[in-house]
């Protein structure tokens, strides 16, 4: 039985669908204005093993949103003078291609804030005839203090919020724990027409307007980042629940832990920003997939200048377990994998359990005893989204940097002639070249072979 953490009751809780057939989870997706960074893979990358484990007992609707309105768009267009749609189109195709490079699936359904304006309108008409929304000076805003039940999500209550200073004090607000759902756009700006006059809408607003859209007053599973349970997710429940009730909208409440690199928090102003792009020109993104899985989703993630190549060894440490195998037709999971999955997406154990598979194979001579093993290692990593080349490719392809197999080639060629002309100096220096660019040489009877570290 799968079990997950419910941030919403603070407990591990069995997982029961709405249906008992199908599943409907919404993620927060990315604001496209800049490149996808490391805390963006981080859930996108959770949330693919979730959809991956619901998938195999459920019909899964996985909606991942887009947001392309927003003024951190607005803001990049004005510093690049590129146009909004530019920028949005773009960093689209460039998430999409990060997520593609680290095995992400994509989602059943992909909507864009701009394509749901008319829903988010009506919702924040409702959220007025119902007595939670005011309009003030073009805006329109939730009025906090008409919803006794904020802050369960969070914790969060109201003094605590201003005592904080977590919030945006103007004129136009009743309660400064107020938060926008419509604001006016310049001439300049981007803009619809609204009952408020031209506008756009606030952030919270959209998610909770693309969910209803696609998934219904009531669907199960809602994730994100830890960063957003206040006060993103904490006002989506807000004006949801002030529309269709409490007791609607999302069920099961899923965050994954924060991120540091080298154990402070990830920022430009540190100069430790990471993105996605930046870490395939060092690695493969399976190699990025794997660190990303190997400390379990709710923990805090520790990316020092190490874990790159922790993934590495580890993931070659399974593909030489696989060293021969040929097989197409896969066994099953490995149960033990599956168990750990279910207890909550432990993903650190069901690394460890593959581990353990590979030990298992490496311990059998060749043949049939040893090929069922590597096909259930195989077979479970696939399941993860890894080990998802031969073993052969893996250590003799690398897509980011090295020598090209062409080369490598030539020069154990070279190294062969060497040999034969006795001049074993030459074959050595050939030999600690390769070995200094990451080649290791392996010498057989039946010739040289190689792999990369």
């Amino acid at each position: 039985m799968l079990k997950l953490y419910n941030t919403l009751t603070r407990r591990l809780e069995p997982f029961t669908p709405l249906n008992p057939h199908k599943v409907g989870l919404y993620v927060c997706g990315p604001t496209v204005y800049d490149r996808a960074h490391l805390g963006n893979a981080r859930p996108y990358t959770v949330f693919d093993v979730l959809v991956r484990l619901l998938r195999t007992t459920h019909e899964v609707t996985y909606v991942r949103n887009i947001t392309d309105i927003d003024d951190k768009i607005i803001n990049a267009s004005l510093q690049t003078g590129e146009s909004i749609e530019t920028i949005t189109r773009k960093t689209t195709v460039f998430f999409h291609e990060d997520m593609a490079a680290l095995g992400n699936l994509p989602p059943t359904i992909e909507p864009k804030a701009t394509g749901h304006i008319n829903e988010m309108i009506e919702m924040i008409e409702l959220l007025l005839q119902r007595g939670f929304a005011y309009a003030q000076d073009g805006h329109v805003l939730f009025h906090v203090p008409s919803f006794p039940n904020y802050g369960t999500l969070s914790g969060c209550k109201c003094e605590e919020i201003i005592a904080g200073a977590r919030i945006e004090v103007a004129p136009y607000k009743k309660d400064p724990t107020d938060f926008v759902l419509w604001k006016p756009s310049t001439s300049e700006q981007p803009g619809w027409e609204s009952p408020w006059g031209r506008g756009r809408p606030g952030w919270h607003i959209e998610c909770s307007a693309m969910s209803f859209k696609h998934l219904g007053i009531n669907f199960d599973i809602h994730g994100g980042g830890q960063d957003l349970i206040f006060p993103h997710h904490e006002n989506e429940i807000a004006q949801s629940t002030a529309v269709y009730g409490i007791g609607t909208f999302a069920r099961y409440w899923m965050h994954n832990g924060i991120l540091l690199v080298n154990g402070e928090k990830m920022s430009k102003s540190l100069g430790n920003f990471i993105t996605i792009q930046d870490l395939l020109s060092q690695a493969r993104g399976e190699i990025i997939r794997f660190a990303l899985l190997s400390t379990h989703y709710r923990q805090p993630l520790d990316w020092t200048n190490d874990t790159l190549m922790q993934a590495k060894a580890s993931l070659n440490r399974l593909y030489t377990a696989l060293e021969g195998f040929v097989g197409e037709n896969l066994q099953q999971i490995d149960q033990d994998v599956l168990r750990a999955l279910q207890d909550d997406l432990n993903t650190p154990l069901a690394i460890a359990r593959l581990h353990e598979l590979a030990r298992e194979a490496n311990k059998k001579e060749k043949g049939q005893a040893k090929e069922e093993i590597q096909a259930r290692l195989k077979a479970s990593a696939a399941f993860l989204g890894l080990l998802q080349c031969s073993s052969e490719a893996w250590f003799k392809s690398d897509c980011t940097q090295g020598l090209s197999s062409e080369t490598i080639e030539e020069l154990i060629m070279q190294r062969r002639v060497a040999r034969e002309a006795k001049d074993f100096k030459k074959a050595d220096q050939i030999r600690l070249n390769l070995e200094e660019k990451g080649i290791l040489l392996l010498d057989s009877a039946e010739g040289t072979s190689w792999r990369r570290k």
